[in-house]
């Protein structure tokens, strides 16, 4: 047998002198400490290894090992409420163990293995079973049920089975004889994380991941199982977006990837979370949360494998038949890493120095979103929505643009509105949904018939309040006529009183779409009543001074959530300005 050794080293890109005993994205074990590697070239006489641990005491002539298989995660009951780097090393045992540094080439089992859980089992002997078929299910916390399914492409017959009871994750509950042979299960899967987990078909989603923010539900809504892109400069609140997006969103899970992110705000995403209180369940949040922690000081090769490592586990959770928000901050770290790689390996730049593939390891990624049925039948979905901090707020650089063109759901931060203190600070001009034709069937069902009715009208009414303060600007309002500054008016009216929200007011933090609902029906109908007013040649000036604008503004704080009768009233007071003043 050869002995596999470093040739090479090159920060965390190693190159080892056999070509011949390795396989393309197999995990392998390099130096005296096993670090953790993948391989990622393979040329005729050397092997290419990028190391997912810091290369820093490697040698030449250092052993590398080879694993046989590739890169995967451990999936099993207690990866809720955990803590992981990039390559699923669970930091809180780690801390436990080791103290406050990750040790070299630590293999610590990413699950509890003394901890028992009260298994119910749903098979028995005899049975026969088919990929995908939930054997048992654990109450991983006490609101979220845990299912345990056959691992893909196993058929067979159930030669034994435990009963019911308390059991380690690596114990064995049942043997299964297949056509090759007879397959053990206990409580845990392995997968490798680039390979997405197959299912039954993928669906057109027609149900939106309603998120209680009026800005998303109703301007730039996302369906389950979509995609949509954060892009916004320094400040602008990508992570504070989606914070509140893990917190409100109706997903059954959240894994929240902090990929290449500041150490400071990733220690308080970790900390935010342990003390957020789920609204629907008034439990902790973590309880139905899994944390991927990856800083920027960590080595940047794990920055891929974390994005991975994140949907990896979305896909098992997927497949249970759970809703499952992905939240990727940040994707344009991600690219920083792959251009780096990229640049030892002396490949050629495309734009701005990233490789050539970046397109493609972007729409691989978003492309593990999706709707879909289960192999066992059920429904379920990965909705992803991913941050881009483009260098400099420019919209127009790599990342931004190749996801741009991978995504759904486009929600741009604007810094003058982040500085403003216009929450969420999305940019209505800038920012665009491919969702509303795909949900306007919910919306007939469940909401009103004229939602997307009057979600276009106020799409139409920002773009013309846009182009008339851009004349404004020039030349001053005085010159408009008065049904022009009825738009710039109603303008300000939507952009103040519905787009902006109040993340510290107990109504205004989340609002269901029926107030959303409502609070557009007023809008709108105000609009509607100040046209035929100022149709009839009468001074804008006048309904102005009324304070009717102001008085929509407010509605957001005085109709409680649950009081949609209330809206009623708002429509009598147009009503009754309109004839006053007549």
């Amino acid at each position: 047998m050869n002995t596999h050794t470093i040739h090479a080293i090159n920060g965390p890109v190693i190159t080892v002198n056999d070509a011949t005993s390795f396989k393309m994205l197999e995990m392998v074990y390099v130096g005296p400490n096993k670090l953790l590697g993948e391989v990622i070239q393979i040329q005729k006489n050397k092997t290419i290894v990028q190391v997912y641990e810091d290369t820093v005491g490697l040698k030449q002539g250092d052993p590398v090992y080879p694993s046989g298989e590739a890169i995967s995660v451990i999936l099993g009951p207690g990866l809720i409420s955990n803590i992981y780097d990039g390559i699923q090393r669970p930091l809180l045992d780690i801390e436990k163990n080791h103290g406050h540094f990750i040790p070299p080439g630590s293999q610590t089992f990413p699950l509890d293995q003394e901890k028992k859980w009260d298994v119910k089992v749903l098979f028995q002997k005899g049975d026969h079973v088919t990929p995908g078929m939930i054997f048992a299910e654990v109450f991983e916390t006490p609101v979220f049920k845990h299912k345990l399914m056959i691992p893909p492409n196993i058929h067979g017959e159930i030669l034994t089975i435990k009963k019911s009871g308390s059991y380690r994750v690596l114990d064995t509950i049942c043997e299964i004889q297949t056509k090759d042979g007879i397959i053990t299960l206990n409580l845990t899967q392995k997968w490798p994380i680039k390979t997405s987990r197959p299912v039954l078909e993928r669906h057109i989603s027609h149900v939106p991941l309603i998120s209680g923010q009026r800005v998303i539900d109703t301007l730039f809504p996302i369906a389950k199982g979509g995609t949509a892109a954060i892009p916004g400069g320094f400040g602008t609140g990508k992570t504070m977006l989606q914070h509140q997006l893990a917190k409100w969103c109706d997903a059954d899970l959240i894994v929240y990837v902090g990929c290449g992110e500041r150490g400071n705000e990733m220690t308080q995403v970790l900390e935010e979370f342990s003390e957020l209180i789920d609204p629907r369940t008034n439990q902790p949040l973590l309880e139905r949360t899994i944390l991927i922690a990856n800083t920027s000081n960590m080595p940047v090769a794990a920055r891929e494998a974390s994005i991975y490592t994140g949907v990896a586990i979305a896909e098992y959770y997927r497949d249970m038949g759970y809703h499952v928000a992905l939240m990727a901050d940040s994707t344009s770290r991600w690219a920083e890493a792959l251009r780096e790689i990229s640049g030892r390996l002396e490949e050629m730049p495309a734009e701005e120095g990233f490789p050539a593939y970046l397109p493609s390891r972007i729409s691989q990624f978003y492309e593990r979103a999706g709707y879909v049925e289960t192999l066992n039948h059920l429904t379920g979905s990965v909705t992803i929505i991913g941050a881009v901090s483009p260098q400099g707020a420019d919209f127009s650089e790599p990342v931004t643009q190749n996801t741009k063109r991978f995504v759904r759901t486009f929600w741009a931060l604007d810094k003058q509105l982040a500085y403003a203190r216009h929450y969420a600070a999305i940019n209505w001009n800038e920012s665009y949904s491919d969702y509303g034709h795909d949900l306007d069937r919910y919306y007939r069902d469940h909401v009103a018939d004229d939602f997307n009715l009057f979600r276009q009208k106020l799409i139409y009414l920002l773009a013309e309040e846009t182009k008339l303060l851009e004349i404004v600007k020039l030349i001053g309002s005085d010159v408009l006529p008065d049904d022009q500054k009825l738009i710039i008016e109603l303008g300000r009216v939507i952009r103040i009183g519905f787009l902006q929200q109040n993340a510290f007011h107990k109504d205004d933090t989340y609002v269901p779409l029926k107030k959303q609902y409502d609070m557009m029906r007023i809008i709108i109908f105000l609009y509607d009543q100040g046209l035929q007013y100022v149709s009839e040649h009468k001074s804008i000036q006048v309904l102005k001074e009324t304070q009717i604008f102001e008085n929509i503004i407010q509605m957001k704080y005085d109709i409680s959530n649950d009081d949609s009768s209330s809206f009623d009233t708002y429509s009598s007071m147009i009503k009754d300005v309109m004839r006053r003043i007549d």
